[in-house]
Protein backbone atom coordinates (compact mmCIF):
# COMPACT_ATOMS: atom_id res chain seq x y z
CA UNK A 1 0.00 0.00 0.00
CA UNK A 2 1.40 3.56 -1.10
CA UNK A 3 1.80 5.99 1.72
CA UNK A 4 1.67 9.24 1.42
CA UNK A 5 1.48 12.42 3.71
CA UNK A 6 -1.62 14.07 5.64
CA UNK A 7 0.14 17.23 7.38
CA UNK A 8 2.53 15.47 9.59
CA UNK A 9 1.03 12.56 9.47
CA UNK A 10 1.57 9.06 7.09
CA UNK A 11 -1.44 7.66 5.70
CA UNK A 12 -2.25 5.46 2.91
CA UNK A 13 -2.49 7.26 -0.54
CA UNK A 14 -5.92 6.88 -1.43
CA UNK A 15 -6.96 8.07 2.01
CA UNK A 16 -5.68 11.59 1.45
CA UNK A 17 -8.52 12.79 -1.00
CA UNK A 18 -10.95 12.07 1.87
CA UNK A 19 -8.85 13.55 4.65
CA UNK A 20 -8.51 16.69 2.64
CA UNK A 21 -12.03 17.26 1.68
CA UNK A 22 -13.24 16.67 5.02
CA UNK A 23 -10.88 19.78 5.89
CA UNK A 24 -12.47 21.68 3.27
CA UNK A 25 -15.35 20.92 4.08
CA UNK A 26 -15.27 22.02 7.61
CA UNK A 27 -13.59 25.43 6.73
CA UNK A 28 -15.45 26.97 3.47
CA UNK A 29 -17.95 28.73 5.44
CA UNK A 30 -15.04 30.57 7.20
CA UNK A 31 -12.15 30.17 4.29
CA UNK A 32 -11.56 33.87 4.21
CA UNK A 33 -11.56 34.53 7.39
CA UNK A 34 -9.05 31.54 7.62
CA UNK A 35 -6.26 32.80 4.85
CA UNK A 36 -6.63 36.23 6.44
CA UNK A 37 -5.35 34.08 9.31
CA UNK A 38 -2.76 32.22 7.76
CA UNK A 39 -1.82 35.03 6.20
CA UNK A 40 -2.27 37.99 8.49
CA UNK A 41 -4.33 39.30 6.02
CA UNK A 42 -1.05 39.41 3.47
CA UNK A 43 -3.06 36.94 0.83
CA UNK A 44 -4.74 39.43 -0.73
CA UNK A 45 -2.14 41.59 -1.49
CA UNK A 46 0.21 37.78 -3.02
CA UNK A 47 -3.22 37.05 -4.79
CA UNK A 48 -2.91 40.93 -6.44
CA UNK A 49 0.75 40.38 -7.37
CA UNK A 50 -0.33 37.25 -8.94
CA UNK A 51 -3.08 38.82 -10.81
CA UNK A 52 -0.55 41.41 -12.34
CA UNK A 53 1.83 38.77 -13.41
CA UNK A 54 -0.44 37.16 -14.95
CA UNK A 55 -1.14 39.48 -18.08
CA UNK A 56 -4.77 38.68 -18.48
CA UNK A 57 -5.81 40.22 -22.05
CA UNK A 58 -9.58 40.25 -23.28
CA UNK A 59 -10.47 37.49 -24.60
CA UNK A 60 -8.07 35.03 -22.65
CA UNK A 61 -8.80 31.80 -21.58
CA UNK A 62 -8.25 30.80 -18.27
CA UNK A 63 -8.49 27.81 -15.64
CA UNK A 64 -8.21 28.40 -11.72
CA UNK A 65 -7.92 25.50 -10.19
CA UNK A 66 -8.77 25.15 -6.84
CA UNK A 67 -10.37 28.29 -6.84
CA UNK A 68 -12.18 28.23 -3.89
CA UNK A 69 -14.22 31.34 -3.11
CA UNK A 70 -13.02 32.67 -6.11
CA UNK A 71 -10.69 35.90 -5.48
CA UNK A 72 -8.77 35.13 -8.91
CA UNK A 73 -11.18 34.02 -10.96
CA UNK A 74 -13.55 37.14 -10.22
CA UNK A 75 -10.23 39.10 -11.19
CA UNK A 76 -9.44 37.45 -13.88
CA UNK A 77 -12.64 37.64 -15.70
CA UNK A 78 -12.73 41.66 -15.33
CA UNK A 79 -9.63 41.28 -16.99
CA UNK A 80 -10.76 39.04 -19.98
CA UNK A 81 -13.91 40.45 -20.39
CA UNK A 82 -16.93 39.01 -22.33
CA UNK A 83 -14.91 37.55 -25.31
CA UNK A 84 -12.89 35.67 -22.66
CA UNK A 85 -13.54 32.75 -20.58
CA UNK A 86 -12.79 31.76 -17.23
CA UNK A 87 -13.44 28.28 -15.50
CA UNK A 88 -13.73 28.44 -11.80
CA UNK A 89 -12.67 24.36 -10.51
CA UNK A 90 -12.29 23.20 -7.58
CA UNK A 91 -12.24 19.61 -6.10
CA UNK A 92 -14.37 19.93 -2.74
CA UNK A 93 -18.21 20.92 -3.80
CA UNK A 94 -18.66 23.28 -0.28
CA UNK A 95 -15.44 25.45 -1.66
CA UNK A 96 -16.73 25.67 -5.20
CA UNK A 97 -20.47 26.10 -3.64
CA UNK A 98 -18.81 28.90 -1.95
CA UNK A 99 -16.86 30.59 -4.85
CA UNK A 100 -20.43 29.92 -7.41
CA UNK A 101 -21.88 32.01 -4.79
CA UNK A 102 -20.11 34.73 -4.08
CA UNK A 103 -20.12 35.40 -8.00
CA UNK A 104 -23.46 35.13 -8.45
CA UNK A 105 -24.12 37.71 -6.02
CA UNK A 106 -21.86 39.79 -7.30
CA UNK A 107 -23.51 38.99 -11.08
CA UNK A 108 -20.63 37.22 -12.37
CA UNK A 109 -21.87 34.20 -13.92
CA UNK A 110 -18.28 32.26 -14.44
CA UNK A 111 -18.28 28.24 -15.82
CA UNK A 112 -17.71 26.31 -12.57
CA UNK A 113 -16.87 22.76 -12.69
CA UNK A 114 -15.64 19.94 -9.48
CA UNK A 115 -13.03 18.33 -10.86
CA UNK A 116 -9.63 17.33 -9.79
CA UNK A 117 -6.49 18.58 -10.77
CA UNK A 118 -4.90 15.41 -11.63
CA UNK A 119 -7.39 14.80 -14.18
CA UNK A 120 -8.57 17.77 -15.34
CA UNK A 121 -11.16 17.29 -18.06
CA UNK A 122 -10.35 19.72 -20.78
CA UNK A 123 -8.69 19.75 -24.07
CA UNK A 124 -5.05 19.79 -24.72
CA UNK A 125 -3.59 23.22 -25.52
CA UNK A 126 -7.03 25.32 -24.58
CA UNK A 127 -6.05 27.95 -21.64
CA UNK A 128 -3.67 30.95 -22.12
CA UNK A 129 -3.15 30.63 -18.36
CA UNK A 130 -3.91 28.31 -15.77
CA UNK A 131 -3.50 29.09 -11.64
CA UNK A 132 -3.59 27.53 -8.63
CA UNK A 133 -3.43 29.50 -5.25
CA UNK A 134 -3.17 27.39 -2.01
CA UNK A 135 -4.11 25.02 -3.48
CA UNK A 136 -0.78 22.60 -5.00
CA UNK A 137 0.06 21.48 -1.09
CA UNK A 138 -3.32 19.95 -0.88
CA UNK A 139 -2.83 17.22 -3.82
CA UNK A 140 -1.58 13.90 -3.79
CA UNK A 141 0.19 13.30 -6.94
CA UNK A 142 1.57 16.93 -7.55
CA UNK A 143 3.52 15.80 -10.70
CA UNK A 144 0.75 14.37 -11.75
CA UNK A 145 -1.12 17.84 -11.19
CA UNK A 146 1.38 20.36 -12.81
CA UNK A 147 2.01 18.04 -15.93
CA UNK A 148 -1.66 18.46 -16.00
CA UNK A 149 -1.96 21.87 -15.73
CA UNK A 150 0.95 22.41 -18.86
CA UNK A 151 -1.43 19.80 -21.03
CA UNK A 152 -4.21 21.98 -21.20
CA UNK A 153 -1.66 25.08 -21.77
CA UNK A 154 -1.26 26.31 -25.12
CA UNK A 155 1.74 26.54 -26.61
CA UNK A 156 3.34 30.07 -24.94
CA UNK A 157 0.93 29.59 -22.36
CA UNK A 158 1.96 30.22 -18.44
CA UNK A 159 1.47 28.41 -15.31
CA UNK A 160 0.62 30.61 -11.86
CA UNK A 161 1.14 28.83 -9.07
CA UNK A 162 0.62 30.98 -5.84
CA UNK A 163 1.36 28.53 -2.02
CA UNK A 164 2.63 28.69 1.18
CA UNK A 165 6.79 28.50 1.22
CA UNK A 166 9.55 27.98 3.09
CA UNK A 167 10.40 31.10 5.31
CA UNK A 168 13.83 32.80 5.84
CA UNK A 169 15.64 31.38 8.25
CA UNK A 170 15.55 34.37 10.91
CA UNK A 171 11.71 34.27 10.92
CA UNK A 172 11.49 30.52 11.46
CA UNK A 173 11.00 30.54 15.19
CA UNK A 174 8.62 32.87 15.07
CA UNK A 175 6.41 31.79 12.38
CA UNK A 176 6.34 28.12 13.84
CA UNK A 177 4.93 29.49 17.04
CA UNK A 178 2.58 31.32 14.80
CA UNK A 179 1.86 27.82 13.20
CA UNK A 180 1.63 25.88 15.81
CA UNK A 181 0.69 27.18 18.94
CA UNK A 182 -1.89 30.68 17.83
CA UNK A 183 -3.58 29.25 14.45
CA UNK A 184 -4.80 26.16 15.86
CA UNK A 185 -6.15 27.98 18.83
CA UNK A 186 -7.75 30.91 16.14
CA UNK A 187 -9.09 28.07 14.57
CA UNK A 188 -11.04 26.51 17.74
CA UNK A 189 -12.47 30.39 18.26
CA UNK A 190 -13.71 30.94 14.67
CA UNK A 191 -14.32 27.65 13.30
CA UNK A 192 -14.46 25.61 15.73
CA UNK A 193 -12.23 23.64 14.47
CA UNK A 194 -8.74 23.26 15.51
CA UNK A 195 -7.57 20.22 13.77
CA UNK A 196 -8.38 21.37 10.33
CA UNK A 197 -6.29 24.49 11.39
CA UNK A 198 -3.61 22.34 12.28
CA UNK A 199 -3.39 20.29 9.49
CA UNK A 200 -3.27 23.28 7.31
CA UNK A 201 0.17 24.71 9.25
CA UNK A 202 1.30 20.94 8.95
CA UNK A 203 1.19 20.66 5.13
CA UNK A 204 2.59 23.72 4.81
CA UNK A 205 5.77 22.24 6.11
CA UNK A 206 5.46 19.60 4.17
CA UNK A 207 4.71 21.37 0.89
CA UNK A 208 8.53 21.61 -1.36
CA UNK A 209 11.04 24.42 -1.01
CA UNK A 210 10.97 27.31 -3.36
CA UNK A 211 13.83 25.70 -5.55
CA UNK A 212 12.22 21.63 -5.35
CA UNK A 213 8.93 23.07 -6.59
CA UNK A 214 10.85 24.93 -9.34
CA UNK A 215 12.49 21.91 -10.20
CA UNK A 216 9.35 19.74 -10.16
CA UNK A 217 7.77 22.28 -12.55
CA UNK A 218 10.62 21.62 -15.05
CA UNK A 219 10.03 18.13 -14.31
CA UNK A 220 6.89 18.66 -16.05
CA UNK A 221 8.07 20.25 -19.11
CA UNK A 222 7.64 23.67 -18.18
CA UNK A 223 10.04 26.22 -19.49
CA UNK A 224 11.51 29.24 -18.23
CA UNK A 225 10.71 28.53 -14.72
CA UNK A 226 11.21 31.49 -11.86
CA UNK A 227 9.94 32.42 -8.64
CA UNK A 228 9.03 35.19 -6.40
CA UNK A 229 9.58 35.27 -2.52
CA UNK A 230 6.81 36.97 -1.32
CA UNK A 231 7.09 38.59 2.40
CA UNK A 232 10.32 36.79 3.20
CA UNK A 233 9.11 33.41 1.27
CA UNK A 234 5.94 33.06 3.57
CA UNK A 235 4.60 32.42 0.15
CA UNK A 236 6.14 32.13 -3.24
CA UNK A 237 5.01 32.85 -6.81
CA UNK A 238 6.31 30.56 -9.49
CA UNK A 239 5.70 31.08 -12.79
CA UNK A 240 6.37 28.37 -16.29
CA UNK A 241 5.85 28.49 -19.52
CA UNK A 242 4.62 25.82 -22.04
CA UNK A 243 6.78 26.57 -25.15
Amino acid sequence: MTQTHFGFQTVAEEEKAGKVAQVFHSVAAKYDVMNDLMSAGLHRVWKAFTIAQAGIRPGFKVLDIAGGTGDLARAFAKKAGPSGEVWLTDINESMLREGRNRLLNEGMLLPTLLCDAEKLPFPDNYFDRVSVAFGLRNMTHKDQALAEMRRVLKPGGKLLVLEFSKVAAPLQKPYDIYSFKVLPWLGQKIANDADSYRYLAESIRMHPDQETLKTMMQDAGLERVDYFNLTAGVAALHIGVKL
